[in-house]
């Protein structure tokens, strides 16, 4: 599927806002428990994301046959991956967290490949997930060597993270043809989500019994659930009707670069040599993918 210049246009900016996510989440995670700061995220976006719809005069869509979808689109989307890489932001820098989940679109397309008749693995998209796998491999193996093993965990979580959004970008074209509006649909699985979040979050962190946290913490929890969570995923569905699960998961070839510069400039994180080598390996991978590229140069030779 083609991308118009609006398309382009609002994959970078949401990109720009979930790359401010985990940036969010570092900041977010120094005083509350990353199940707690998951729920905070997801009931936020929803409350924010339940007034715009009232102001618009939208019904709630938390009746009738796409209740199980908003329960399936929590759980990959949300749930699951936001748990990982909340986690994992505990033990790694959060430009290295938000290079591993580049391989998002790697996972969307072993995925759509088997699920979706109109997104086969044509040969450029295998050649992409070859080179992505690479980088993914020269980004382990120094924690292997060297016996990091909590850092390995944690990487591995960001990559069960991308696989889960990988399902999810393939099962939110199914909204589609539901007639929902992008902010129905997001606010369905964030609703669902802190659903079955709460309970586990109650078990789990007690969170009535911790100590407040501070105003940055309070700041860096409504930002990423407004303007990283609510807006982006307005967004999100909008980019995914219109130019197809790849084609969204493409989003995240972007989010590293302002991820990695808020992770350097703000936090003072600092990340290996062969971090950057690993980003550039999954960066040729997902342009690989992108076969519009080596199609238009191809055009370019082509003699008048």
């Amino acid at each position: 599927m083609r991308m118009t210049l609006q398309d382009w246009a609002l994959l970078f900016l949401l990109s720009i806002l979930w790359g401010g996510s985990f940036f969010f989440v570092a900041i977010a995670i120094r005083d509350l428990p990353p199940l707690t700061v998951v729920v905070l995220r997801t009931g936020i976006a929803a409350l924010a994301l339940g007034a715009i719809l009232r102001m618009r005069g939208e019904a709630w869509p938390l009746a009738g046959g796409a209740t199980g979808a908003f329960l399936v689109m929590g759980l990959l989307n949300n749930m699951i991956p936001f748990s990982l890489l909340f986690w994992a932001q505990t033990t790694i820098p959060s430009g290295l967290a938000s290079i591993l989940n580049a391989t998002t679109p790697i996972f969307s397309i072993v995925v759509a490949h088997f699920l979706l008749a109109d997104e086969r693995m044509a040969p450029n998209k295998a050649t992409g997930i070859l080179f992505g796998f690479l980088g993914v491999v020269v980004l382990l193996r120094g924690n292997v060597v060297t016996g990091a093993g909590i850092a390995s965990l944690g990487m591995l979580a960001c990559l069960g993270a991308a696989l889960s959004y990988g399902f999810a970008s393939v099962f939110g074209r199914r909204f589609k043809a539901m007639r929902l509006s992008a902010t129905q649909v997001a606010f369905g699985q964030l609703v669902a989500t802190t659903a079955m979040m709460l309970p586990i979050v109650a078990v789990t962190d007690r969170p009535w019994t911790l100590p407040p946290p501070g105003l940055p913490v309070i700041a860096a929890v409504l930002a990423l659930a407004i303007v990283s969570t609510a807006l982006a995923y307005v967004i999100f569905f909008r980019i995914l009707a219109s130019a197809g699960a790849v084609n969204t998961a493409l989003v995240t070839l972007l989010v590293p670069v302002s991820a990695i510069l808020l992770g350097t400039l703000v936090l003072g994180e600092e990340l290996a040599p062969r971090h950057y080598a690993g980003m550039g390996l999954i960066a040729i991978g997902l342009l690989a993918i992108d076969g519009r590229l080596s199609g238009r140069s191809r055009k370019k030779r082509k003699p008048l």
